[in-house]
C-alpha cells in the first residue's frame, strides 16, 4: 500500500447532528473527490434524503457506506487519535494546530492507527462534552470578521490538506510536440492564400505581414491538434466566402512561399 493510499485509508470523517442534508451530500462529495471513503454520521436529523443524494453528485458510495452513531462515543470508539475541528480555540483545553500542520504529523506517522476528524453542528459545532472526546483540534484561518465557515467548505479543505500531505500529486500532461517545419510551412501557405483572398494583405505591397506571422506561429509551436484547427479556421473561411477560386487568382502562392516585398 503507498503512502497516499495508507494515509487516507485511515481517516475517518465524523459528522455531527448535521441539520441539513445537502451538508451532508456536499461533505461526501468532497471526501470523494480527495480518496476518503469513511464517512460515520452521528445523529443527523434527516438521513438517507434525496438532498443529500443530489448535492453528492455521484459519490452515492460515500454516503451507502455512511454509518449512524447515536453519540460521538459510539462513532470515534475504535479510533487510536480524535481530532475536532472548531473555530472556538480560546475555549478548548486540548492542543489545537492549523489544518497543515495537523495533517503534516499525521502524514509522518504520528499516530498510525484509525484516525477520527470531527465536524460539528452548521450553527454552533461541537459541544464542550463532544470535544471532551477528541485528543487534539484543528482551527481553520479564517477572516476574523466573518469566520463562518459552511460545513461541507471545512470538510473540504481538511480533505485537500490530506490529500496533499499523503503525496498526491496531479497527472503528468502529454510533452507537447511542436509539428515538422513542413506542416508549418503548409499552413503558412494556407493562411497566405486567405488574407490574400479576403484582401487583407495586398499582394502587390505585403510588407512584412507574411514573416511577422511566422514568427508569432513560430514561437508558438503550434502542435498537430493546433495546426488541424487552424487549418480548419482557414478552410471555413474559404467555404463561407465563397474563396475557394483564389489560388486561380494568384497562381504564384504555394505553400510557405516568401514574398519579394517582405521584411528583410
Amino acid at each position: 500500500m503507498n503512502q497516499e493510499v495508507e494515509l487516507l485509508s485511515r481517516i475517518r470523517i465524523v459528522l455531527v447532528a448535521t441539520r441539513h442534508p445537502g451538508n451532508i451530500g456536499s461533505a461526501a462529495r468532497a471526501m470523494r473527490n480527495m480518496g476518503l471513503n469513511d464517512l460515520a454520521l452521528v445523529e443527523p436529523h434527516r438521513f438517507p434524503d434525496p438532498e443529500a443524494t443530489a448535492l453528492a453528485s455521484g459519490a452515492d458510495s460515500i454516503l451507502e457506506g455512511a454509518t449512524i452513531y447515536p453519540t460521538l462515543a459510539d462513532a470515534v470508539a475504535d479510533c487510536e487519535h480524535v481530532i475536532a475541528t472548531t473555530a472556538r480555540v480560546r475555549y478548548v483545553s486540548i492542543p489545537f494546530s492549523e489544518p497543515r500542520e495537523c495533517v503534516a504529523r499525521l502524514a509522518a506517522g504520528e499516530h498510525p492507527g484509525k484516525v477520527a476528524i470531527v465536524f460539528g453542528r452548521e450553527r454552533t459545532g461541537l459541544f464542550n462534552e463532544e470535544l471532551d472526546h477528541c485528543r487534539e483540534a484543528v482551527a481553520i484561518p479564517t477572516d476574523p470578521e466573518f469566520g463562518s465557515m459552511n460545513l461541507a467548505a471545512a470538510v473540504q479543505i481538511m480533505a485537500y490538506e490530506l490529500r496533499l500531505a499523503a503525496g498526491a500529486k496531479l497527472p503528468e500532461l502529454p510533452e507537447h510536440q511542436p509539428v515538422p517545419q513542413g506542416q508549418m510551412e503548409h499552413f503558412f501557405g494556407h493562411l497566405e492564400k486567405v488574407l490574400i483572398a479576403t484582401t487583407f494583405i495586398d499582394p502587390a505591397a505585403p510588407r512584412f505581414i507574411m514573416r511577422r506571422m511566422r514568427r508569432m506561429y513560430g514561437r508558438a509551436a503550434p502542435d498537430s491538434h493546433e495546426i488541424n484547427i487552424l487549418r480548419g479556421m482557414l478552410t471555413s473561411v474559404e467555404e463561407a466566402l465563397g474563396l475557394k477560386q483564389t489560388t486561380k487568382t494568384f497562381p504564384h502562392l504555394r505553400a510557405g512561399a516568401a514574398t519579394e516585398n517582405d521584411e528583410p
